[in-house]
């Protein structure tokens, strides 16, 4: 009997069989595999978050602008080719108004803002307008459903995930809504 217990003593101090250790880093490899994708998204979705919370603070900054201009849209270009155009764009007309030029960044560009000054793209259909009596595409329009800014693409690059959308009630939305109905 002793000896029965010594031989199963003296294979356990063998260490891990090849078999094993090959299914420890099956499992792993799985693991991995499954952890990667989630990740990215999760930061996608980080990202695409701090960008609405961007797009709020534009919102905001355009209602300080609205109580020094008569409650009037600024009139602006939807975007510059570059920072160097003298022409009035959202960052040029709204940066006194919010703490710093980052404020027009979206977290998920790489490209736009640096080049342009801007993440976003105005709509230039406001332009002029009084808050009180928005007209888009000829109809006049409740404020929910105008949007006043977006992401200039999809920097989120998540499927079926569209830009992010300032509208003109201060409510962003990672997709584009009219609403059809008129006032």
């Amino acid at each position: 009997m002793r000896r029965g217990n010594s031989d199963r003593h003296a294979s356990a101090q063998h260490g891990f069989s090849a078999v094993e250790i090959l299914v420890v880093m099956v499992i792993v490899a799985l693991l991995a595999g499954i952890a990667t994708p989630m990740m990215r998204h999760a930061k996608a979705n980080a990202r695409s978050t701090l960008c609405m919370g961007k797009l709020r603070s534009i919102g905001i900054a355009l209602n300080d602008y609205f109580g020094d201009h008569g409650m009037t849209f600024p009139t602006l270009v939807a975007a510059r080719e570059s920072r160097s155009q003298d022409d009035p764009a959202l960052d040029t007309e709204l940066l006194p108004y919010v703490t710093d030029d980052s404020a027009f960044s979206c977290p998920a560009d790489h490209e736009y803002w640096e080049k342009t000054g801007s993440s976003y793209f105005w709509n230039s259909l406001l332009n002029g307008q009084k808050v009180a009596n928005i007209e888009m595409l000829g109809k006049k329009r409740s404020s929910a459903g105008v949007p006043i800014a977006s992401d200039k693409e999809n920097f989120h690059q998540r499927v079926g995930d569209g830009v992010n959308v300032l509208y003109a009630d201060g409510h962003v939305l990672r997709e584009l809504q009219f609403m059809v109905g008129s006032r």
